[in-house]
């Protein structure tokens, strides 16, 4: 990665341009999924370098990337209830996010580890809110 995101709003005018034309960029959490999963990046820095951190890592990895993922595959599937089933998923990922986490938290410093939980609570409250929308609407083909 060139560029080490800094703050959110420095990190999206990095974003390729590709991404910022869907249609799914318009779901602020998606951006800020995508936003968590570079710091992720980042942070493995911290948690590599501890033997007990690599399977934090591994798990960080895993789990921070399917928050995205699943929010892509259910927008890519159309809204209603498959779109909503994804969301579920995308939020079991970022609480089990948010777990890992803590349990690197002796790796990282206090500051990282706040601001990872801050927006993974943020990550989860906007996908939630989109969950109810999406349940209402009619199966499409």
């Amino acid at each position: 990665m060139d560029n080490k995101p800094t703050n959110f709003d420095n990190w999206k005018q990095n974003v390729h341009p590709s991404i910022q034309k869907d249609p799914l960029w318009n779901f602020l959490a998606y951006q800020k999924a995508l936003f968590a999963y570079d710091l992720m990046w980042e942070d493995c820095d911290s948690l590599l370098a501890d033997e007990r951190g690599k399977a934090v890592a591994r798990q960080l990895t895993r789990s921070v990337g399917s928050i995205s993922a699943n929010i892509e595959e259910g927008f890519g599937r159309g809204y209603g209830r498959d779109y909503a089933y994804r969301l579920k998923i995308a939020i079991g990922e970022a609480r089990e996010s948010r777990g890992w986490y803590w349990k690197g938290r002796k790796l990282l410093s206090n500051d990282v580890l706040n601001h990872r939980i801050a927006l993974l609570d943020e990550i989860i409250a906007l996908i939630a809110l989109n969950i109810s929308k999406q349940s209402k609407y009619k199966k499409q083909q």
